[in-house]
């Protein structure tokens, strides 16, 4: 973000320093204008608080208001995108440690309260600004290093934190809030407050959105089978699609397994009208134009192919019990052409087909990325 010139915390890190880096709201934005040329469809702008661009420096993430986004807003209309949105609970000097509204320091925690508070009232002023729906993703890092013993009172001041938070439900059908857990980050690896339990729990009691992040859970655990699991009680859900190598690294997306059986469970069970679908990865170890355009493309080729595969005759396989057949069908859906269905998909939308794109950003590399060192 532009917010804070500090190192990055809250146990995440991002590895790599390809030279080009965004310094300014206005050269990101540049990249992102560029970025949606690369790939096709309907695209909305998700951002993070500690990206304001502040109208007094002197206000901080606790008295935010819709007019230190305003750069943003005014993007998003020329770009005519809807905008999603993210408290950002790390990397500030009112952290306690890894602590934010699980805090026992009183001060502190009424600091990031007040934060959730302002960033729902962002996000609403977005959604009526531009006419869609803005969703809130509520993700802290809370946890501890090393073994806890009062899990209970972390878990309590974090429960009361979020109560208050979400205590004024104006504006939630406009600007929806989800909870996002996490299995661990570097430095909370023994104890993280908001688990995945914690999550589930509190989005199905609270009537709000969960979020299931690919890369915060175990390494055997997958989404993609969690889903329906979810929907069956609780009605939306927010998805972070991401590549989990090992741990929560982010690496960009690709068109592997998981991300195909993710798009899968979401469009085969009927299920896009209640699932919001967002990207969370990144590199910068790689051209970050590029990143962005490969998983993106990614993404949206799994999303694809869910919708061009023969579900109905998977069905009808599955429900006559011919197992033999289901097998069959899924190990041939893999050959489909679901090259040239894309690459023509591109084209009707007026996007680079596959093996057309990386020209664009590697001359806007040379003509702009190089001139920032």
């Amino acid at each position: 973000g532009f917010d804070s010139t500090g190192d990055l915390t809250g146990g995440i890190a991002a590895t790599g320093n390809y030279p080009g880096r965004a310094r300014t709201p206005r050269e990101l934005m540049e990249d992102i204008r560029l970025a949606y040329t690369l790939f096709p469809g309907r695209k909305k702008l998700n951002l993070h608080a500690s990206y304001a661009v502040r109208t007094d420096k002197n206000k901080d993430r606790d008295s935010y208001s819709l007019e230190d986004f305003t750069p943003w807003l005014d993007f998003a209309r020329e770009q005519g995108v809807g905008m999603d949105f993210n408290p950002t609970y790390f990397s500030h000097p009112m952290m306690d440690g890894d602590l934010s509204l699980s805090s026992p320091d009183d001060k502190k925690r009424r600091f990031w309260i007040e934060h959730g508070k302002r960033c729902r009232e962002i996000a609403r002023g977005f959604a009526e600004a531009l006419g869609e729906k803005s969703v809130v993703n509520f993700w802290m890092p809370d946890g501890t290093k090393d073994t806890c013993v009062d899990t209970r009172a972390y878990r309590d001041r974090m429960t009361a934190s979020l109560d208050e938070i979400f205590a004024d439900r104006a504006g939630m059908e406009l600007a929806p809030c989800a909870l996002e857990s996490k299995l661990f980050g570097m430095g909370v690896e023994s104890f993280t407050v908001v688990s995945s339990e914690y999550s589930l729990g509190y989005a199905q009691s609270r009537k709000i959105m969960a979020c299931l992040d690919a890369g915060h859970y175990h390494p055997t655990e997958a989404i993609s089978a969690k889903i329906t699991a979810v929907l069956a009680f609780i009605d939306r859900i927010l998805l972070h699609v991401s590549r989990p190598v090992r741990w929560d690294s982010d690496h960009v997306v690709a068109l592997d397994d998981e991300t195909q059986r993710i798009m899968d469970e979401v469009v085969w069970n009927g299920c896009t009208d209640r699932v919001a679908i967002g990207l969370d990865f990144f590199d910068a170890s790689i051209n970050r134009l590029a990143c962005w355009a490969i998983g993106m493309r990614n993404t949206r080729k799994a999303l694809l192919s869910a919708f061009l595969a023969p579900a109905h005759a998977l069905r009808e396989a599955e429900a006559a019990g011919d197992f033999t057949r289901r097998l069959a069908l899924l190990e041939e859906r893999r050959t489909l052409p679901l090259g040239a269905v894309w690459n023509y998909y591109c084209l009707t939308r007026n996007v680079p087909a596959d093996g057309q794109w990386l020209g664009k950003v590697i001359d806007y590399e040379k003509k702009v990325l190089a001139r920032r060192g």
